[in-house]
């Protein structure tokens, strides 16, 4: 049994003393009395009635304390119905009524608010969240409608009728969230909306509510359905179909590595961008198996080429054995591989030592890491902070001409902090020449972008 639950059981105990206690002493004080004043002419029996009352008086006592405690109605926190509760309640909802719909509401940015504000400003946030979304409710005419804590920052609104009845009310909702703030906390909120004519099962109902708020969150590059964009993208990978393309990298105007790009080739040659295909990739946990074929693809069409390139790779597959068994195994069919690893990721990996072993172990087959997005995402600055890294570049935020006029003392304070640690810096994107010019007085060792080169397709010598 664990601690939670030991512990449960010894305040329901002393709950059920302290309530009890009264009880028991009005018990014993009345059977006392009686035994003084008729001594006498006591009846045996009354000796087996006291004792069946007072029995009687305990176990209820702690029937009550424990049954109570089985039941729970509403979330601590929030005041919403507990999950449990909710399910049983829309249950009998989705039973009874001829069409029922179901809105999901979510504060996307929780997480956020939690580490930028603490987790009581976080619980604060959600019980401002659910008084303004009654409030709202109320003011649509709309009351005594059951509203439940399904999960973190997700919470699930029961209403009678069919959705299109409150699709308007929802758009209004969503628009009105935008100005929505608890303090000077700035709260993002969204919805997504359901009916019963999707389905009885209260399950696959929520699971379509999550599903359709996906597809509201994500914003396509190319117009392909999800289902044909997955078949494309696992087609891609297994028959090996890429476009690479490659773009010089410049130290004081001398090219001194190129970076490559990869795009996937569908059907009929149709090309599918990394920002589609990356998400699907992950989703479907391709991800050692595509930065595989990407680098086996590289290393076999620079042949004898000795320069370097630099690729994006997953830090994922970067921890993974079987990606790690297999660069061994192409260290040892090629020799040195002249690779930069460009890393990027928005989870902070806290085994640094796991992770430094790791890097150590691909510098020795000459393999140079790069750490991508710094200015932009704290785990970029803690891995040039704890990392026995070689480059840091810096997100391409700060290659707009404005944004870089703007922020110059920040990326000059981050290159000289990189560079008293011995570790190179890259700025990309680079479009015009003011661009150019103000990089320059930075300073940082290399530089990319179309003002100095455009991309080519990589094709083998």
């Amino acid at each position: 049994m664990l601690l939670p639950q030991i512990k449960e059981r010894e305040y329901r105990f002393k709950l059920a003393l302290r309530m009890g206690i009264p009880i028991f002493l009005l018990v014993i004080a009345f059977i006392f009395h009686t035994f003084i004043s008729n001594y006498g002419n006591l009846h045996a029996s009354i000796y087996i009635e006291a004792s069946l009352l007072l029995f009687v008086s305990i176990y209820f006592i702690f029937y009550l304390i424990y049954s109570g405690f089985e039941v729970k109605i509403t979330d601590d926190i929030t005041k919403t119905f507990t999950r449990e509760y909710l399910y049983q309640y829309l249950l009998k909802e989705l039973h009874n009524k001829e069409t029922y719909t179901l809105i999901l509401v979510s504060i996307d940015n929780l997480d956020d608010i939690n580490k930028l504000y603490g987790m009581k400003n976080g619980d604060k946030v959600l019980q401002e969240v659910v008084l303004w979304v009654a409030k709202y409710f109320k003011e649509a005419n709309i009351d005594n409608f059951p509203l439940g804590h399904l999960k973190g920052a997700d919470f699930i609104i029961g209403l009678e009728g069919k959705k299109e009845k409150y699709m308007t009310l929802l758009d209004l909702f969503c628009l009105k969230s935008n100005e929505f703030k608890v303090g000077d906390i700035e709260v993002k909120i969204s919805g997504a909306i359901s009916d019963s004519s999707y389905s009885q099962e209260l399950d696959y109902l929520i699971e379509h509510l999550f599903e359709i708020q996906n597809r509201q969150k994500v914003i396509h590059e190319e117009d392909i359905n999800p289902n044909e964009l997955e078949s494309l993208v696992i087609n891609a990978i297994r028959e090996r179909n890429l476009l690479l393309l490659k773009q010089d990298v410049f130290e004081n105007e001398k090219m001194m590595f190129q970076e490559c790009f990869v795009k996937l080739r569908g059907k009929n040659s149709k090309l599918i961008h990394p920002k589609s295909y990356i998400k699907v990739i992950n989703k479907l946990s391709l991800g050692v198996d595509f930065d595989l074929l990407v680098l086996e693809e590289i290393l076999q069409k620079s042949g004898e080429d000795k320069r370097f390139y630099a690729i994006n790779i997953l830090p994922t597959s970067l921890r993974n054995d079987k990606f790690l068994f297999r660069v061994r195994e192409l260290f040892t069919e090629y020799g040195t591989l002249n690779l930069i690893f460009v890393l990027s990721e928005l989870e902070y990996y806290s085994h640094t030592k796991r992770y430094n072993n790791i890097l150590h172990t691909l510098k020795k087959m000459g393999i140079k890491i790069a750490i991508d997005r710094l200015g932009s995402i704290h785990t970029s600055f803690l891995y040039l902070r704890e990392l026995d890294i070689d480059i840091v570049r810096f997100d391409s935020y700060y290659s707009n001409d404005e944004k870089l006029k703007k922020n110059v003392n920040i990326v000059d304070g981050f290159v000289t902090m990189a560079h008293e640690k011995g570790i190179k810096t890259w700025m990309k994107n680079i479009q015009t020449q003011e661009s150019f010019e103000l990089i320059k007085k930075i300073n940082p060792n290399y530089v990319q972008g179309r003002y100095l080169s455009d991309l080519d397709i990589f094709e083998p010598k």
